[in-house]
């Protein structure tokens, strides 16, 4: 089958972008692995009506309603890779046929890395954090830790305060200055720097002093892998955020690449769902555009 549109993720921006498509009756098919960036999130925070429902409720219920629409067509399976044809781009299943479309939108999210550290990955999404505005309000203004991976963990150590109070975690890995350490007292943040030997129970850091701080909560800047195989095989280009690289697009979400377009995580630097949603919204619109206008 020919589609209009395939949507390479569907999480909540490959979902959004679904919907103006759907309701402009075209056929799409979105193509998901099922590996959503919060998946080991219990709940979202700061959606517009749907702050504090369980992540993976939002997911289903977007779902459930893009499917609704007649049009619309889901493929549980991995794409591992398009290419360019005369009328649009095959994109490559995993165990499974290609399948071909005018257009495609990448709504492929990202993978965190986090720093190498015991007992850190295994708490990621439900101690250990990356967005206070996501996650900081229900630590009900408990002690609070930020992880240094580099200078930019800066930022985060003084806008955590308004959460709770904040000891900053130096941890081998970041030494402020003069005007930085000005900041950060100033803010009233704390500031270890003996090195963190791994994590226990629920969220204590065992110190390599002997020490044990317990935290209710510990946010790590992380470097992001964003694109996945379907970018790398299209030649789409990237920029450089201060978190890793993203899918380079414009004010459309069209990409460098004609015809694909980028939306949510791997297309902006920073991500939440209610950013996620409006990215997928304005690819989706931008993509049925272009099948009408032509052009990018």
């Amino acid at each position: 089958m020919q589609y209009d549109v395939i949507i390479v993720g569907g999480s909540y921006a490959g979902l959004a972008a679904g919907l103006p498509l759907a309701r402009a009756r075209r056929k799409v098919l979105v193509v998901d692995g099922g590996r959503r960036r919060n998946r080991r999130a219990d709940r979202s925070h700061g959606f517009l009506t749907r702050d504090g429902t369980r992540a993976a409720e939002i997911a289903a219920l977007g779902r459930e309603q893009l499917l609704a629409y007649e049009t619309v067509s889901w493929l549980d399976g991995q794409a591992a890779g398009a290419r360019r044809t005369a009328d649009g781009y095959t994109v490559e299943i995993d165990g499974g046929e290609p399948r071909h479309a005018r257009r495609l939108v990448l709504a492929t999210g990202v993978a965190d890395r986090l720093p190498e550290l015991p007992g850190l990955a295994e708490r990621w999404g439900t101690h250990v954090f990356h967005c206070p505005y996501c996650h900081g309000y229900e630590l009900n203004r408990g002690r609070i830790g930020v992880l240094a991976t580099s200078a930019l963990s800066m930022h985060l150590a003084l806008l955590l305060p308004d959460w709770g109070p904040t000891t900053f975690f130096l941890n081998g890995a970041f030494e402020p200055d003069a005007a930085q350490a000005a900041q950060l007292e100033a803010r009233g943040v704390a500031v270890e720097r003996e090195r963190i030997a791994r994590i226990d129970g629920e969220l204590d850091l065992a110190m390599r002093d002997g020490r044990t701080v317990r935290l209710d909560g510990l946010f790590v800047p992380t470097r992001i892998d964003a694109g996945g195989p379907v970018a790398a095989a299209l030649g789409c280009e990237f920029d450089d955020s201060p978190y890793g690289r993203v899918l380079r697009t414009d004010a459309m979400k069209a990409t460098s690449v004609p015809g694909v377009y980028a939306c949510g995580d791997a297309a902006r630097p920073g991500g939440s769902v209610p950013l996620a949603v409006a990215d997928g919204a304005v690819a989706g619109a931008a993509a049925h555009q272009s099948l009408i206008f032509g052009g990018h």
